[in-house]
């Protein structure tokens, strides 16, 4: 498959992401001691190593990727969109670390998939090759789904704040718009 020149240097930025995050996922199955962050781990690991594969194939092959990423299901597990199942856990950053605990697997897996999502979006927004596009679409789905299961299991622990707006803010910022009739 032939591409344009940006599209081979966003495939080429976004495998080497990939390269990290399955190295980073590696290392975290080893040292995670939860069993429910383990499961979403082992779940999320194989899709991620598919991910990389199709962008290897889209550099390296000249047919360009012969399978399809699977967008997994949005599954929400929490009982409240605004309040948190525990209270909030502070947490400070340690300077001495032998072994990463579980907030920080799930704090670096989140963020890892926080801005591979917005590297994604914004690379298929650039790609002029139709296939590649919908490719970035899907792995900016499957980032955004993966982020979701590891940001419940956080919330669920405490270790990610979740509160209800004040009813006072949301009636200010809401009475700030009107809605227009559509056609």
């Amino acid at each position: 498959m032939q591409l344009a020149a940006h599209e081979v240097q966003d495939l080429n930025e976004l495998t080497l992401s990939c390269v990290n995050s399955i190295t980073n996922m590696a290392c975290f199955k080893t040292q995670v001691q939860d069993p429910e962050l383990l499961a979403l781990l082992e779940q999320h690991f194989p899709l991620h190593i598919q991910d990389y594969n199709i962008k290897v194939e889209y550099l390296s092959k000249a047919e360009g990727a012969t399978s399809k990423l699977p967008i997994p299901d949005l599954r929400p597990i929490l009982s409240s969109y605004t309040q948190a199942p525990a209270a909030a856990v502070p947490v400070a950053p340690r300077t001495t670390v032998q072994q990463f605990n579980d907030r920080e697997i799930a704090t670096a897996y989140l963020l890892t998939l926080k801005r591979a999502g917005r590297e994604y979006a914004w690379a298929a927004m650039e790609m002029s090759h139709p296939e590649i596009r919908s490719f970035l679409e899907d792995a900016f789905c499957m980032s955004c789904r993966h982020a979701y299961d590891v940001w419940q299991w956080m919330v669920s622990k405490g270790y990610y704040p979740l509160e209800p707006a004040s009813p006072a803010t949301q009636a200010v910022l809401g009475s700030f718009y009107h809605q227009v009739q559509e056609a």
